[in-house]
């Protein structure tokens, strides 16, 4: 480890090298959701759910379903979201189970600025909103129900430094494929590449998503 590194450890250093923040930024938090931020949780198709464990582990989870089916707004502080099949792995929502505390980041395409939402979470087996966040006909596996605690938009620099819109900037052959990597840092005894490849071929790997 480098020896010349300048390390910050306090809040006042911290505030010292980057600033107080602004007026707009430090008084946008709000602890229910307005017309606007139900209108884009019903635009947006994606977020990435962050949660910790009690040891304060963290964990950062992408859910997405189609425009309109990703969020279930419940009334002004209460919305829920959609666990449809996947890996089983649940990591955030064991975490939940332990620590409740969630932040969510919800994203339109081509849009840089992102709505936050920062609350309590719990898990739900059923409920009879269920039938409301069906897809394809397929009811969730089970429902994160989040008591919204703050909510606000951050500002597009992140994506616009980026360049995430923007078509021009994209290599997605840059890294191995999806099959590729599997087949190398996840092997399953018997389970070679051709099959691998198979099973991520889009037409096949879709017919799982519900």
């Amino acid at each position: 480890m480098r020896t010349d590194t300048s390390e910050i450890t306090t809040v006042q250093e911290l505030e010292a090298l980057v600033g107080a923040p602004g007026e707009r930024a430090r008084t946008k938090e709000r602890s229910r959701l307005t017309d606007i931020d139900r209108a884009w949780l019903a635009a947006s198709p994606f977020c990435v759910l962050s949660t910790s464990d009690a040891s304060g582990r963290c964990d950062a989870s992408p859910k997405g379903d189609p425009v309109g089916s990703l969020v279930h707004v419940l009334d002004d502080t209460t919305i829920a979201l959609a666990e449809r099949p996947g890996n089983r792995r649940v990591d955030g929502y064991r975490n939940v189970l332990q620590n409740p505390f969630v932040g969510l980041v919800f994203v339109i395409p081509g849009r840089g600025d992102t709505l936050r939402i920062n609350g309590r979470a719990r898990l739900l087996s059923d409920a009879p909103f269920f039938d409301a966040m069906a897809v394809r006909g397929k009811r969730p596996i089970l429902a994160l129900l989040v008591e919204v605690e703050t909510v606000f938009f951050h500002c597009a620099k992140a994506f616009r430094r980026s360049q995430l819109w923007e078509p021009e900037t994209w290599d997605p052959e840059r890294v191995p494929s999806r099959a590729a990597i599997a087949h190398e840092l996840e092997p399953v005894a018997g389970q070679g590449l051709a099959e691998l490849e198979d099973y991520y071929r889009p037409e096949n790997y879709d017919r799982g998503l519900y």
